[in-house]
């Protein structure tokens, strides 16, 4: 009899092979017919045979990181190599409170106050009220007498938590097997806080440290770990007397830890105060005035619990590192986990920069929300990373750099297959914004391929003859107003060279010494006979226009721009104002190719939002120019059309 390899997970195929299994034994027979008792249990089998054969490859999927689609299977294949999934991170806010009157002066009263742990302030958004609490005590840092009166000042800004701070009590009783299990998902586990009180202690007993690995802790080590569980809760975990300390029985185990909305929180910037004072003594204190609330940044970075891709993604990331910031490739890594606001960073060596800095990294981050890290986030993780980076190496972390992609595309149509021309471009405009978010883009070192922009805007509607599409790349520069200083934009992309000019253009600015708007453009450099001299070089000029669209030159070199290796150096000017919001100048460069790529410090987005796109009816498609001649000759251009000074 021969052997039949069941390897097939479809119930026909299973089905087929067992037929074919019991048509070689010659005492079965039939069978082959699909009304035969004999076939319902062939069925039957098959049955049998597909769920166990589904089970079984389940099985195998789910005990592979890579795999695994079951987040608790994910989570306790990543624990195995000592990654904790990220909880969701609470929106922060940095805050100051004005001074609080404590009474008249009293030399023989100290009047430092202390802002309690819990709720400090609420703030709104979109007619939302969220809580913002934070997980430690703040003390004043001192008081000032002012005529006889005496007023504590906290002069240090006060991050602030979106989320509402709760304690969850434990007894140890080491006769059974405790487990420590916080029951809320939606906690901040970077604001929770771990005290053990013994016999003997006071309060609420000695604070305990979180750690993430075992390494530089010995028995006596006060310490306590943190991982999810099931449901997306997390437990704590003790010493054993070998790696940390154990606890006692009888001790108690209070935890404290903030619940918050996630990325619901980000967005309030204005906050009224509802926190409570003690004194020096540790009574209640009620000011007798209200307490005035400055934002310094708005709520931000609030994020959700870390998702099943990320955890696969960084999990194997953070391992290979081994808690220390070498390569590139481990501070990408470290990074992700010490800021989970991180949507994509880029990490260039020293020894990579142009002129090459070594001893030095340089990193860039794109958040999540938003464009650039705040100063205070970026103090933030450059602490966190001391700990991993190694001695003598020095971080630096830099704005993003981005470089947008744009479109200015005519579409042409049979206005015989369309409905109207204004429903068509809102087609167009819906499928490039649903390419905008490929994952071939909006990262660093990401890459536009043109082919596949033009060939999806004439896959958009049978009633699309053709496209024209030409590409733009721009980089933003935010201007420093009232202040002389030089700029340096790379694109990363060589430049198209117009020999008449006009390859940069700018929006508006005005600079010191001039009340009229002014623009950015470019000369190439040529010879005397008035030909491009090969150099790949040109001069930037500030211009402005009357009405009449008369050009006048106010700086004639304020700068150059080097064609090959896509870069515009402006030279010391001072802006004054500029016509886009946020101090924002959009300098504009047509590329030699239509494939545009961005560097490893150059993240990549395309800009749908300021694209062109232009629908044209098909005269020819619609037979109302059967020769061709007037398409050709007033519809039809491929050339790029440099036009006006000013970028649109």
């Amino acid at each position: 009899m021969p052997f039949t390899q069941f390897s097939s997970l479809d119930f026909d195929q299973i089905k087929a092979q067992i037929k074919d299994f019991i048509r070689s034994n010659s005492n079965f027979s039939g069978f082959d017919f699909e009304g035969s008792n004999f076939s319902v249990l062939i069925d039957t089998l098959a049955y049998n045979t597909y769920i166990n054969a589904f089970n079984a490859n389940l099985i195998a999927n789910e005990s592979f990181l890579d795999s695994a689609t079951i987040r608790e299977n994910v989570v306790s294949l990543a624990r195995n190599i000592g990654y904790v999934p990220r909880s969701k991170t609470a929106a922060t806010a940095t805050i100051t409170i004005g001074d609080i009157n404590v009474g008249p002066t009293n030399n023989n009263t100290t009047k430092f106050l202390t802002l309690r742990s819990g709720l400090v302030c609420v703030g709104s958004v979109e007619n939302t009220t969220f809580r913002f609490s934070v997980p430690d005590d703040v003390t004043s840092t001192r008081v000032v007498d002012v005529g006889g009166t005496s007023f504590a000042k906290f002069d240090n800004p006060i991050t602030i938590y979106e989320g509402t701070l709760l304690q969850r009590v434990f007894r140890i009783d080491t006769s059974i097997d405790q487990r420590f299990i916080i029951d809320s998902p939606n906690i901040d586990s970077s604001t929770l806080r771990v005290f053990v009180k013994g016999t003997g202690d006071a309060t609420l007993g000695r604070k305990y440290s979180m750690v993430d690995n075992i390494l530089n802790i010995d028995k006596n080590s006060e310490i306590y770990l943190a991982q999810e569980v099931q449901d997306e809760k997390y437990e704590i975990l003790f010493g054993d007397n070998l790696f940390g300390r154990k606890l006692e029985n009888g001790s108690i185990v209070t935890a404290r830890y903030i619940v918050t909305d996630g990325a619901d929180g980000n967005g309030p910037s204005n906050f009224s105060f509802q926190g409570s004072f003690t004194t020096d003594d540790g009574t209640f204190f009620t000011p007798s005035d209200s307490i005035s609330v400055n934002t310094i940044t708005n709520a931000s970075n609030g994020a959700e619990v870390e998702d099943v891709s990320s955890i696969k993604y960084f999990a194997p990331r953070l391992y290979s590192a081994q808690y220390r910031a070498v390569t590139p490739r481990d501070y990408e890594a470290i990074i992700g986990t010490i800021f989970p606001a991180t949507e994509s960073v880029a990490v260039i060596g020293g020894e990579e920069l142009d002129p090459p800095q070594f001893g030095k990294v340089q990193i860039s981050i794109k958040p999540k929300n938003g464009t650039f890290v705040s100063d205070f986030d970026k103090s933030q993780i450059k602490n966190k990373l001391k700990s991993y980076a190694i001695a003598g190496i020095n971080s630096e972390i830099v704005d993003l750099k981005l470089l947008f992609v744009e479109i200015d595309t005519n579409v042409y149509y049979n206005p015989s297959q369309i409905s109207s021309a204004s429903d068509l471009r809102t087609a167009i405009i819906s499928g490039l914004t649903d390419y905008a978010s490929n994952v071939e883009l909006n990262k660093f070192g990401g890459r536009f391929k043109y082919s596949k922009v033009s060939t999806l805007i004439d896959r958009i509607d049978n009633g699309i003859t053709s496209n024209i599409t030409k590409v733009v790349i721009r980089r933003d520069l935010k201007a420093l107003l009232n202040q002389f200083a030089q700029y340096e934009l790379c694109f990363g992309n060589k430049f198209n060279i117009n020999p008449a000019g006009y390859n940069i253009k700018s929006t508006g600015f005005t600079i010191n010494g001039f009340v009229d708007t002014a623009y950015i453009t470019d000369v190439p450099n040529k010879d005397a006979v008035g030909n491009l001299d090969g150099s790949n070089m040109g001069t930037l000029s500030v211009v402005t226009k009357n009405n009449k669209n008369q050009q006048r030159v106010i700086v004639k070199d304020a700068g150059v721009v080097d064609y090959m290796k896509g870069e515009v150096i402006l030279n010391t000017i001072n802006f004054t104002s500029t016509v886009s919001d946020n101090n924002i100048i959009e300098i504009q460069a047509f590329p030699e190719s239509n494939d545009v790529v961005g560097l490893k410090d150059l993240y990549l987005s395309f800009d749908v939002s300021k694209s062109t796109i232009n629908t044209i009816k098909d005269v020819i498609a619609s037979g109302e120019d059967v020769s061709g001649i007037v398409f050709t000759r007033d519809y039809y251009t491929s050339s790029y059309s440099n036009g006006d000074l000013e970028r649109k």
